[in-house]
């Protein structure tokens, strides 16, 4: 079946969630995240999941009584557990006449512009054809320096691919508060937040994750940022309640006078959004090193959008190779931007401060203000 029309839609669920409990297995929880995706998909949308859970049933599995640590047990349990994981969310959509594909990544494969596009394509492909990409991070195969960390990043950079309309991140909270209400019995709830500067002001009061799950709501708001940045409208919520993933998927994400009506809390996206290429630079490329401006740089870049020359450089941080990222510093030590050096860290040294020679074209940068 190919669609024809309809809204594009992320839905991540992590580990928490997927665990389940003893009122509510795992099983049954694929089992009504599978419902309310076919019932999305009968109406002509087209929805990608990206889900966690291969560590934690592979941890159940092994009767491990905690997640590991090392990283190589965490890869071996993450080998026993998703072809678990596959398996019931191919029962799961089956039931329902929908076929599901495994797409798993590491950051490596969206660090690069050429597989990143590769992906993008393949995810654009699926969705044609009616199916649901169930993607995870390749936690099998991933080094500490080519992971995610968490699946909020992942599945933020998936939407970004796939040119989604809306990013849904289900949890085991209702919505983002002022404080964790765990501990504050004062946190008020936050129904939205309308743009970068209010999503900034609230990362402080995000908490850590629990034991089972790698994210927290500091990764949410990650996510949140990277989202919005591209134009995607994300909304947080309850996924314990299989009542409010249906709420959601029947509302337009472009209804703004229901924005706030919805369970949970909505991040309003960027009234410009990022060029997909500058999207892809800030936010899936992984910096091998930085750059240190002086003064006349940083104005030069801020100010006139200019390509940062070896002239304005001061100071190089870490070893790179000629293409890598990396990060570019103002004297006091601010991120400004992100781009692609032309040289790598041995060839630029004894340039640093001298001539015209261009370092980072501006095509190739993105600054943190965008």
């Amino acid at each position: 079946m190919t669609l024809s029309s309809g809204i594009k839609r992320v839905i991540k669920v992590g580990t928490s969630l997927l665990r389940g409990s003893a009122e509510r297995p795992t099983a049954a929880v694929i089992t009504d995240l599978a419902s309310a995706i076919a019932r999305a998909r009968g109406r002509g949308d087209a929805i990608a999941l990206v889900t966690s859970g291969a560590v934690g049933l592979g941890c159940v599995a092994l009767s491990l009584q905690r997640r590991p640590s090392e990283v190589v047990a965490l890869q071996a349990a993450a080998a026993v557990g998703q072809g678990r994981l596959m398996a019931l969310y191919q029962d799961a959509f089956a039931v329902r006449g929908l076929q599901v594909a495994q797409v798993l990544l590491t950051r490596g494969d969206l660090a690069s512009r050429r597989r990143y596009q590769n992906a993008s394509r393949t995810l654009a492909q699926l969705l044609s054809w009616g199916v649901v990409p169930v993607v995870n991070e390749n936690d099998t195969l991933a080094t500490d320096e080519l992971r995610f960390g968490d699946n909020d990043t992942l599945s933020a950079l998936v939407a970004v691919a796939a040119e989604a309309d809306e990013l849904i991140l289900l949890t085991d909270v209702d919505r983002l508060y002022s404080g964790d209400p765990r501990h504050n019995p004062d946190a008020q709830p936050i129904s939205e937040v309308r743009d970068l500067d209010e999503l900034n002001r609230l990362s402080g009061v995000a908490g850590g994750g629990g034991s089972w799950g790698t994210g927290g709501m500091t990764t949410k708001l990650a996510a949140a940022r990277i989202a919005t940045a591209s134009g995607i409208r994300v909304r947080l919520a309850d996924g314990r309640d299989p009542a409010v993933l249906d709420t959601l998927l029947l509302a337009e994400p472009g209804s703004d006078s229901a924005a706030t009506a919805l369970p949970g809390t909505v991040f309003q996206p960027a009234a410009v959004p990022l060029p997909s290429r500058k999207g892809w630079l800030a936010h899936a490329l992984v910096p091998r090193g930085a750059l240190q401006l002086d003064g006349g740089a940083e104005r030069a870049l801020l100010e006139r959008g200019a390509s940062l020359l070896a002239v304005g450089i001061s100071a190089i941080e870490g070893a790179f190779e000629r293409h890598d990222a990396v990060r570019l510093l103002a004297a006091d030590g601010r991120e400004l931007g992100r781009g692609i050096s032309q040289l790598s860290s041995s060839e630029l040294t004894p340039l640093l401060g001298q001539g015209g020679i261009e370092v980072v074209h501006r095509d190739q940068l993105v600054l943190v203000s965008s």
